[in-house]
Parts: structure tokens; C-alpha cells; sequence
């Protein structure tokens, strides 16, 4: 790394080649400059709202009143307190959606996030992981920030992959589970715990981070935030924008497939017992009775 000239005002110059989603590219980070964070948010049917599989369709069936999924909001916060941190940087929402998305977008951006990006498409309904962190990784690059946060999963699925996926494509260092996250001198470092204690982790900007849903406590968007997130920047983006192949996303660019779906088994022979003072030696009798004791 060369050291800093005269005019660099202490400002350290970082290039790291990277092989992202549309080949080898060359990135500057301005170590100690301000930073740019992408957080990546999913939009996700209310958590009331009773989880339907489309019968025809096979995949969830959407069509309700959606929200932004809760572990995401953790990330959003933690993006905002490492800008408010330094002083400076910007934070972008990224997400993959229908438009109607990007009302739960604003929830982010209420809360103090800058700006928001929406991938919108048709060719993308039905995309698995996959087609998905394609679809996204094609948007990040396009934003090129120097760190990306995602919560630890989508309350939707639990899949828990995607941010590897999308670091993958990205070709960019991830750490996830993180409970703690500073940023230093070009790097990021996360702790997070494990059975045996904790693990402390460093990677050089930029990076992928999924955190974990213990890493803080969500600010309440106050009303001048909600009042000003209509008014700031909201982009939705076509796969054409992004230079990705309608066949690329999608269910003709997905790998995974439904084949049908079943009821479970019904259950076998059930017993009530209503407590009224003795459910203890009724519960105790059936044991016996079934020689379970």
C-alpha cells in the first residue's frame, strides 16, 4: 500500500481487484473517507398475515399486505450508527421487489437512511436464491459501496443465505452472525458469539456483513422522519438497468423447483384432558395407560 502523498490530507488510497457479477473490476476505498453502506432489506407479508402457498403458483403467495422484514431494520440501524458514528457517509436501501415494495422502504428511510433503490420487474417473480442474488448482486454493483448489510435472514423464508450468496458473486469477504461492528482504518471488524465464548473477525473493506438481530434496539422513525422520507430519493430499476437477462432471473433463471405440494399427515388419536383441579393425575394415568412411564 503506498504510503500517503503531501496533499492526501492523511487519507490512505486502497485498491483491491474484485470479480463481481460482470467481471474482474478494480476498486479505490478512501481509507478514513466517508463511507458508503448498502443495506439490503426484503420486502415480506405482514407478520399476522397467515403464510399461504399458492396452489397454482407453487411459491408464497404475496398478494396481502406486505411490511420490511424485522431482521432487516437491525442492519438499517446499524448502518445509521456508523454514519452518525463518523460524522458522514451515506446510507442506500437496496432491495428486490414489486413497486409496492418500496412503501415499506420508506420505513428506512424515515428512520434516517439516504436514499432507497428497488429492483422492479416482472421477470423477476418466482426467483430463487439463486436468480436473486444475481438480481442483486448486478444492483450492488451498480452502487459500488464499500460496505453491505444485511439482516441474519428474511422472517419469510429463514433461508439465511442470501448475503453469502451475493458476497460470493460479489467476490467480496463476509462476516455474519455479527452482534458487534466497527470500522476502522479500512476495515471492518465483527464479533459474534459462539458456544465456546466469542469470535472476533476482520475484513478489508469492501465487504459483506450480515448481522444479527442482538446487535441493537431499532430507533422509532420520529414524525419529521416520516414527514421527510417521501421527499427523498427512491429509484426502481429494470433487470435491463442493471444489464441482467430476463432469463437470468426469475423461475427460467432459478435452479430450484416445486414439484407439488401435500397436506401433512393427519394426526393420530388425540386426548383432551380439561384441568379442573386433578389434570395432574389424569396426565399421569394416560402416561400409564400408554406405558410411556
Amino acid at each position: 500500500m503506498p504510503a500517503p502523498g503531501p496533499r492526501s490530507r492523511g487519507l490512505v488510497l486502497a485498491t483491491q481487484e474484485l470479480g463481481g457479477v460482470t467481471g474482474r473490476s478494480t476498486r479505490t476505498c478512501i481509507l478514513g473517507a466517508a463511507m458508503k453502506i448498502a443495506v439490503c432489506t426484503k420486502y415480506v407479508p405482514e407478520a399476522a398475515a397467515n403464510a399461504r402457498i399458492d396452489p397454482q403458483t407453487k411459491r408464497l403467495d404475496r398478494s396481502g399486505e406486505g411490511s420490511l422484514n424485522q431482521f432487516d431494520v437491525h442492519a438499517v440501524e446499524e448502518a445509521l450508527k456508523l454514519k452518525e458514528g463518523e460524522g458522514e457517509g451515506e446510507v442506500v436501501i437496496v432491495s428486490v421487489g414489486p413497486e409496492r415494495a418500496l412503501e415499506a422502504m420508506r420505513k428506512a428511510l424515515a428512520m434516517g437512511a439516504d436514499r432507497a433503490v428497488l429492483v422492479s420487474d416482472d421477470a423477476v417473480a418466482g426467483s430463487d436464491l439463486v436468480a436473486t442474488s444475481r438480481v442483486l448482486a448486478a444492483a450492488l454493483e451498480r452502487e459500488k459501496p464499500d460496505l453491505v448489510l444485511f439482516g441474519q435472514q428474511a422472517n419469510d423464508s429463514d433461508g439465511a443465505v442470501l448475503w453469502a450468496a451475493v458476497a460470493d458473486r460479489l467476490q467480496r469477504p463476509l462476516v455474519s452472525q455479527v452482534a458487534e461492528l466497527t470500522r476502522e482504518n479500512g476495515k471492518v471488524r465483527g464479533k459474534r458469539q459462539t458456544e465456546y465464548g466469542y469470535d472476533v473477525i476482520e475484513a478489508p473493506l469492501p465487504a459483506v456483513v450480515a448481522v444479527s438481530d442482538a446487535i441493537n434496539e431499532p430507533r422509532y422513525p420520529s414524525l419529521k422522519g416520516i414527514m421527510g422520507a417521501k421527499k427523498k430519493p427512491q429509484e426502481t430499476v429494470s433487470l435491463s438497468e442493471l444489464g441482467v437477462d430476463a432469463g437470468e432471473a426469475g423461475e427460467a433463471g432459478s435452479r430450484t423447483e416445486v414439484y407439488a405440494l401435500g397436506d401433512p399427515p393427519a394426526r393420530g388419536d388425540t386426548v383432551k384432558i380439561e384441568d379442573e383441579g386433578t389434570g395432574a393425575e389424569k396426565i399421569l394415568a394416560f402416561l400409564q395407560e400408554k406405558k410411556a412411564l
